[in-house]
């Protein structure tokens, strides 16, 4: 186990009506204006927008709007943000939504005092020391950011998709309604749960030596999302099943199953490959959801860099999806990848970069683009250079069936 620094600040409010404490929640924290962040039409179409400003003004805390937030949200729209907060004279954002939304708000919480532009701080150079606070409420579970110190925001201009990290970007609050997710569709509903699956994964195979206790905590994650997950689909209303999600999304990515898995104590466990893969993909076509991209580039990884630690993967077939050792490593291994992605396809995701409309010659763009973004040689638990990213995504248009469909 290696040394590490774990932070976690966030009140988490979780349960039934939570909704309803959150005029309540930032009262009591001091907040006197919020803005507040929101993505399309869903949230005031399903009443939870209302709900939240009826929450605000029975608790005297005013309030202003800034909607229109896109999925894999855009550098412009982080600007207005900045901009609406600055001149409505709030003290808090409150992004109510999924990561989109939450990430938009924590860029601009980052760039408000920042003499400079949003960018900076995703082209490098220009770290975040400090943010204005954020109180998020969470309708879309998934990607994490309620809980986590990241976002990750695009620019279409220089066809970019970049993330940064600081404790500084943590929200003060996350208001967590179960709830809230009985209306999602089964798309984002089993996007959200592959982009979980995710980040565990990036920390599970971080080229580290074992972490037994962390190691655990992200094998029981992932069984409980293996769980969950068929029954939120077969029943939306299941609250069980819901509230599953809804937790072992925000444990997935607050750090928690990268304690003791990091090179060093300061920086978050992995080389986050898959995600990096991923995040070229959404940059190319903004319309890619961030989860069902990482549903096909993640098992295309792991088959590309399995063999640098064969005894990893079988160990992760063992503890997080439940399978029998057959005495071949190597065949374990393989087992594992096949299991994993015939989870996701089980919930509907895709399984070839085809099926987004891509052709194989997107290929040499990628690479090129991702060699800007992350060097020329990059990764944590195998190095890739151009040739493996090239690889990576030409299997990814090709790869076969799993044959594990348990």
């Amino acid at each position: 186990m290696t040394d590490f620094i774990y932070h976690s600040p966030t009140k988490f409010v979780f349960g039934r009506g939570a909704v309803d404490k959150t005029g309540g929640e930032l009262a009591a924290a001091g907040f006197k204006k919020a803005l507040v962040v929101t993505g399309g039409s869903s949230a005031a179409r399903n009443g939870t927008l209302a709900r939240v400003t009826a929450s605000l003004d029975a608790a005297g805390v005013a309030h202003r709007e800034f909607s229109g937030v896109r999925p894999n949200p855009e550098i412009a729209q982080v600007r207005a943000a900045v901009g609406a907060f600055r001149d409505g004279g709030c003290d808090v954002f409150l992004p109510v939504g999924g990561g989109s939304v939450i990430d938009c708000a924590k860029a601009a919480a980052a760039a408000v005092d920042h003499p400079g532009d949003p960018w900076d701080f995703f082209r490098g150079g220009t770290g975040v020391s400090a943010a204005r606070p954020v109180a998020a409420v969470l309708t879309l579970p998934a990607a994490g950011s309620e809980g986590s110190a990241s976002c990750v925001i695009s620019n279409d201009a220089v066809r970019a998709k970049l993330g940064i990290g600081s404790d500084a970007l943590r929200p003060r609050i996350a208001i967590m309604d179960p709830e809230l997710t009985f209306t999602l569709p089964p798309f984002q509903t089993a996007a959200g749960v592959t982009d979980m699956t995710a980040h565990i994964c990036e920390r599970y195979f971080s080229g580290q030596g074992p972490a037994p206790v962390s190691d655990n905590i992200a094998a029981a994650l992932v069984r409980t999302l293996r769980d969950a997950a068929p029954r939120a689909l077969a029943d939306p209303r299941d609250y069980e099943a819901r509230a599953a999600i809804m937790w072992a999304g925000t444990l997935a990515h607050n750090d928690l199953t990268g304690c003791g898995r990091g090179a060093s104590p300061s920086v978050r466990a992995g080389g986050w490959e898959s995600h990096a893969l991923e995040h070229e993909l959404s940059a190319l076509d903004p319309k890619i959801t961030h989860g069902a991209g990482l549903a096909v580039v993640l098992p295309a990884w792991m088959r590309h860099v399995m063999r640098a630690d064969p005894g990893r993967f079988a160990a992760f077939g063992r503890d997080a999806l439940g399978l029998a050792p057959s005495g071949d490593v190597v065949n374990d291994a393989e087992a594992a990848v096949d299991a994993l992605q015939a989870f996701f396809i089980s919930m509907g995701m895709p399984r070839s970069l085809a099926d987004f409309g891509l052709a194989t010659d997107c290929i040499g763009g990628l690479v090129e683009s991702i060699g800007r973004t992350k060097g020329r040689v990059f990764g944590a638990f195998a190095e890739l250079g151009p040739e493996d990213v090239a690889a990576i995504y030409r299997s990814a248009f090709d790869q076969p069936c799993p044959k594990y469909r348990g």
